[in-house]
């Protein structure tokens, strides 16, 4: 009795588990709600802007009397997959607000999908905590914009620090 009531407990187990690992056909399985599509006309499409974008040289880090040194890299991408961008100017400011460098002495082109990159080294030492940049782009057809921000990284000993900074739109050009 006790070997039948053993062997029927694995049939019966041996079903639970079978029938559990049937796959669930697609036309019962729960949808995810999900947004509605965008057209291609709610989407940015611009000709050109002017874009802010805080970049921190150097941080506070302890106190308000000691600052930590940082690696900034400026990062213009262009993200339209079939046109170029033409970046004319890209200048750099101190926390006083005065212009440190003039990156672009040459209008840069990005192609499609392309990025380019400026990187301040901390022994520059000239931007401090209130460093910024100031990128101005233009195309010759309304593009998607590109995105432009600032990353910033350093170490001390076995602590690191990184963060971002995103650019923030100021001016725009656009097609209409």
């Amino acid at each position: 009795m006790k070997a039948s009531l053993q062997m029927c407990f694995i049939i019966i187990l041996s079903a639970i588990i079978v029938a559990g690992c049937q796959p669930i056909p697609p036309s019962t399985a729960p949808l995810i709600p999900t947004l509605p599509p965008a057209s291609l006309t709610d989407l940015d499409s611009v000709m050109g802007q002017t874009v802010f974008v805080p970049a921190y040289a150097e941080v506070f880090y302890g106190s308000a009397n000691e600052t930590l040194a940082l690696t900034t890299t400026l990062a213009i991408h262009n993200s339209d997959p079939q046109n170029a961008i033409v970046v004319s100017s890209v200048r750099y400011y101190n926390t006083e607000g005065a212009l440190v460098r003039e990156y672009v002495e040459v209008p840069i082109q990005l192609t499609a999908m392309a990025t380019t990159a400026i990187v301040i080294e901390p022994q520059e030492g000239k931007g401090g905590w209130g460093a910024n940049f100031l990128v101005e782009w233009s195309a010759q057809t309304a593009v998607y914009e590109p995105i432009i921000e600032a990353v910033m990284v350093s170490r001390r000993g076995t602590e690191g620090v990184s963060f971002i900074s995103p650019g923030r739109v100021l001016t725009e050009k656009t097609s209409d």
